[in-house]
């Protein structure tokens, strides 16, 4: 199901084939905090297996978000951005807000994320701290995308 909502000026939109995978690349690869280095296969793949959103202001890709979830009872917000030019303009709310809202989310029992620096914005939204932080377990490898 393709939806799209408009926040003035920004359109959001799940429509994957509008996404500008040059720009999604560049900006997470080398811009990102949590996936510098990451490789274009990886990025697709990982596209091509979420729900994808991209923020669009006179037609050019701004922000992107993508949420990994079985559509029935998890999702996982990742790889939320919005290009340094265009912040400040409330675009980052418009992409959770539509995230958020999408029917095809809805029902969810958890949606969870991980952020280092944009936690206001998510509380906004509902987001909180784990109820059980203790009960969560990860395997991760911050260095993964250096040896591949």
């Amino acid at each position: 199901m393709q939806q799209s909502t408009t926040h003035s000026p920004i359109e959001i939109s799940d429509d994957k084939g509008r996404l500008d995978l040059p720009l999604i690349h560049r900006f997470l690869s080398e811009e990102a905090y949590w996936c510098r280095g990451i490789p274009h296969s990886t990025v697709v793949r990982a596209i091509n297996h979420s729900l994808c959103v991209g923020g669009y202001v006179d037609g050019q890709q701004v922000a992107f978000a993508r949420v990994i979830t079985d559509k029935a009872t998890f999702g996982y917000l990742a790889d939320v951005f919005v290009l340094p030019e265009y912040r400040g303009r409330g675009y980052s709310k418009a992409l959770v807000a539509a995230i958020v809202d999408h029917p095809e989310l809805q029902g969810l029992r958890r949606l969870s994320l991980a952020t280092s620096d944009a936690h206001g914005l998510y509380a906004g939204f509902g987001f909180a701290p784990p109820a059980n932080p203790g009960s969560l377990m990860e395997i991760y490898d911050p260095a993964i995308y250096q040896r591949t």
